[in-house]
């Protein structure tokens, strides 16, 4: 299932900003000054970086219930998830500053069809890996409903509650670790005009590295919100993954903040257009 991001109009500083999928950023003839009123100064590592919020958008990656609810696919193999469930009041509360700010929120989920005809050829780790998890797997959702194991449409696939897409966000569906991976998010980011993309979700060292490396090397400028997202790979070691995933990061590959600063430099922002 794919929710589509329709045209819609954010107020900012009252100037109208055309939304994540329109074809222009800003209607013809606005202000000299009017992108002051979008800047966002966002504190990051190496450096600070300034956002343009009407070319920015938020991307959520895979923060559904297979990776982070009792009951869902990493729960149910016995791997640890309280990282996971840790990341989502940092996460909730970067979505809704996003949405206050006039920045897009995407949703990537990993799910596959029903018949598994996406998961890869017989040999193919994909498939190998995956079905060592019970990909495709008959299992009854907490609530009671039948339900499959990373399977689309499905209540394993969802978003957890507390992350719910809102009607006007985009969700993509995708079969590999990378957003970018035969999927229609690089065509989407083009066609809104995004430059930066923040980045929360699960986990740290496998879809959301593997994003923003894709994101990287089509010339986005990634941002990863290091307390929205978490890995269960390494947890417990000396220098875990989802450490190891933010230093790769912050030497080549973009920048490195959080909610809290994001919050902040949108409040400074909004201060700054109110005096």
């Amino acid at each position: 299932m794919k929710i589509d991001l329709p045209r819609r109009s954010f107020i900012v500083n009252g100037l109208v900003a055309a939304s994540l999928l329109g074809t222009d950023v800003l209607a013809k003839g606005e202000h000299a000054n009017s992108l002051r009123g979008r800047e966002i100064k966002l504190d990051a590592k190496p450096e600070a970086i300034l956002l343009d919020s009407a070319r920015t958008a938020l991307i959520v990656v895979d923060m559904q219930n297979d990776f982070g609810s009792n009951g869902g696919m990493f729960h149910r193999a016995g791997i640890d998830i309280t990282g996971i469930q840790k990341a989502i009041a940092p996460t909730a509360a970067a979505i809704a500053a996003a949405r206050h700010a006039g920045i897009g929120i995407i949703y990537l989920k990993m799910g596959y069809r029903a018949d598994l005809s996406d998961l890869g050829a017989r040999d193919s780790v994909n498939r190998a890996r995956h079905m060592r998890l019970g990909v495709g797997k008959a299992v009854k959702a907490p609530d009671g409903r039948d339900s499959r194991i990373l399977i689309r449409d499905t209540w394993n696939t969802d978003i957890v509650p507390e992350l719910a897409p809102q009607p006007h966000d985009t969700v993509i569906y995708k079969s590999r670790f990378s957003g970018f991976y035969k999927t229609d998010l690089d065509s989407r980011l083009q066609k809104g005009g995004i430059r930066h993309l923040l980045f929360t979700g699960c986990t740290t060292s496998i879809c959301v590295d593997s994003t923003v490396r894709d994101a990287m090397f089509r010339d986005y400028l990634p941002v990863l919100l290091s307390d929205c997202m978490s890995e269960p790979i390494g947890d417990g070691l000396p220098r875990n993954n989802h450490e190891a995933t933010l230093l790769s990061t912050e030497v080549l590959l973009g920048w490195i903040s959080d909610s809290d600063r994001l919050i902040k430099a949108i409040q400074v922002r909004d201060q700054a257009g109110s005096s």
